[in-house]
Parts: structure tokens; C-alpha cells; sequence
């Protein structure tokens, strides 16, 4: 009885502390040594599906190959790494571009074409879908324009009708030839007949190019569609596609059910256009430096000849 009366009599373990700091033996050798160790979170973005295999690449890995996959898909990049990946060891400079009005037609369809500019402008970091930049590709002094797709779809609006115009502007001041990366779904709806008029300016400003005896070359990434393949796309000196871009004008299913026939396989490929005379050459991404700077030179080379006849 006496030995059950000294259990009872004994006071209570403590429970744990909720802040007691556990790390077995490292801890009581070393206290506090966790909290001088973060723990590392795995990025969300650290692997990067393959549209085409499903295959899952680690991010790193497609950076490294310009973000083009196993499979040879050309992934749709920024302008930033357009610019790093093209221009002589990724130097270049940006160049401003004109302000234009952001809703000069007070458009609203569910929700107003404002909202939406501000969306993509937070998402992208750009004000509009055009970036430009001058630099040297294969040593000759180019300006770059990039369509910026992940901007709503590449849309071609008056900003980014304002942004050619300041290419072509920047060109024949710097007498260098122009080099147009397209990418885009077309025209831009929420600024109506605003938008279907820059086919005409971007049309018009390319003649300027010409009567200064100027390159001008195009080249067509995934997609190009819409009024950007029925204008300023289509009408360059060269026309050069990556690896499988979708190059068009209306979409396939839209063309099928009007002309009422099924479409040959590969339909509106950049190997396709080539085949059929649209498209001059397709070259991968990590050769356009080289083919671009080639191209540019041999034009140049004309041009010097031509102002010393």
C-alpha cells in the first residue's frame, strides 16, 4: 500500500511544450541549430510538360536548349529571351515606344476592354504586345520587333500598329534593316475598325523600307494568323518560320466546314507553306542567330553596291 501510495503521490509529467525544440541528438549537441537552416520549398515551376509527348522536362534543361523540347517543339518565349537569344552575345538596347489611347471606343463585352488591358499588363509586365529593341546580329546593326503572344494572343492593335511604325521610324534613321518576329492571333476586336486599319499603316510604313533600300525580314513563330498573316507578315524580303508554327489565316476548322473538303495532314505548318511557297525556309531556333546574321549581311552587301553605282 505504501509503495502505491508513493506512485499516487508523485506529481504529473508535464506535457511537451508546444514550442520544445525537437531535432534529437543534433539538437542537444547543438541547440538551435534548425532555426539557422530554412527549409527549401520545391518551385511550382520546376518541370515543364511537352505539349506534343506529355514528357515531363526539367525546367532548367529547356532553358538551356532554348526552350525547345526533345521532341523539337519550339515553345513560345518572351521578348526578353528573343531579344537574349537573337542579338550578338544577347546585348541589345530597347527602344521606347509611342503611348497610345487604351479604349478610345469605350468597348465592354462582359467585362470592359480596360480590365482586360490591365490584366495582361500585370501578368506580362508589358504595356502592349509589341517590344522592340536595336542591337547586332552576325555583326550588322538590326532593329528587332517581337510580338509578344502570351500579350491577349499578339493582338494587333493601335499600339501595337504605333510600335511597327516606330520600327520602321528607328530603321531608316539607323539605316539598318528591320527584323519582325510575328506572333499573334490576328486582330484585335475590342478596338474594331481601329484595329482592321493598321493592315493599312503597317502596309504603307513597310514602303518606306523599300525606297530607303532596306531589309526587311520576317520571321513567322507559333501562331501567325489573322490580319498580322494579311499584312505586315507576309510581306517581308525573306520569310523565315521556326519548326512547325501554325501559319494561316483563318483557322482549319473554319476553312473546312466553308470549302466543305477535308484539309491535307500538316494544314498550315511552317513545312507546309514551305512546300507551297510562303515560307522561304524553316530553321530551328538556335541556328537563327547565324541564318539571320547571313541573310542580313548579303542584303546589306547589295545595298552598299547599290549607293556606290
Amino acid at each position: 500500500m505504501a509503495l502505491t501510495d508513493d506512485k499516487k503521490s508523485k506529481p504529473a509529467r508535464p506535457p511537451p511544450s508546444a514550442n520544445r525544440e525537437r531535432g534529437g541528438w543534433l539538437a542537444k549537441i547543438a541547440p538551435g541549430v534548425r532555426k539557422l537552416v530554412t527549409r527549401r520549398e520545391t518551385p511550382d515551376n520546376l518541370w515543364v510538360k511537352c505539349p506534343d509527348t506529355g514528357e515531363m522536362i526539367y525546367r532548367a534543361d529547356l532553358e538551356a536548349a532554348l526552350w525547345v523540347t526533345p521532341a523539337s517543339r519550339h515553345m513560345r518565349i518572351r521578348p526578353s529571351l528573343r531579344f537574349a537569344y537573337t542579338f550578338d552575345g544577347g546585348r541589345c538596347k530597347g527602344v521606347a515606344l509611342p503611348k497610345t489611347p487604351d479604349d478610345p471606343l469605350g468597348f465592354t463585352y462582359g467585362k470592359s476592354y480596360r480590365e482586360s488591358l490591365a490584366a495582361a499588363r500585370k501578368a506580362t509586365g508589358e504595356t502592349d504586345a509589341m517590344a522592340l529593341a536595336e542591337g547586332e546580329i552576325g555583326g550588322v546593326p538590326t532593329v528587332v520587333l517581337v510580338q509578344d503572344f502570351a500579350f491577349m494572343g499578339g493582338s494587333l492593335g493601335a499600339a501595337a500598329g504605333e510600335a511597327f511604325l516606330a520600327a520602321v521610324d528607328e530603321a531608316v534613321k539607323r539605316k539598318s534593316p528591320l527584323v519582325v518576329f510575328t506572333a499573334s492571333g490576328g486582330a484585335r476586336m475590342q478596338e474594331g475598325a481601329l484595329s482592321l486599319m493598321q493592315l493599312a499603316r503597317t502596309t504603307a510604313a513597310i514602303q518606306r523600307l523599300r525606297r530607303a533600300h532596306l531589309p526587311y525580314v520576317v520571321v513567322l513563330t507559333d501562331p501567325t494568323a489573322g490580319g498580322v498573316t494579311a499584312s505586315y507578315a507576309m510581306l517581308g524580303d525573306v520569310h523565315l518560320a521556326e519548326p512547325a508554327a501554325l501559319i494561316g489565316f483563318a483557322g482549319r476548322r473554319v476553312i473546312e466546314e466553308t470549302i466543305r473538303e477535308t484539309l491535307p495532314a500538316g494544314f498550315q505548318t511552317a513545312e507546309f507553306q514551305v512546300e507551297h511557297g510562303m515560307v522561304d525556309r524553316v530553321v530551328a531556333r538556335k541556328e537563327l542567330p547565324s541564318v539571320l546574321g547571313s541573310i542580313l549581311r548579303t542584303l546589306m552587301m547589295g545595298r552598299a553596291r547599290l549607293a556606290a553605282a
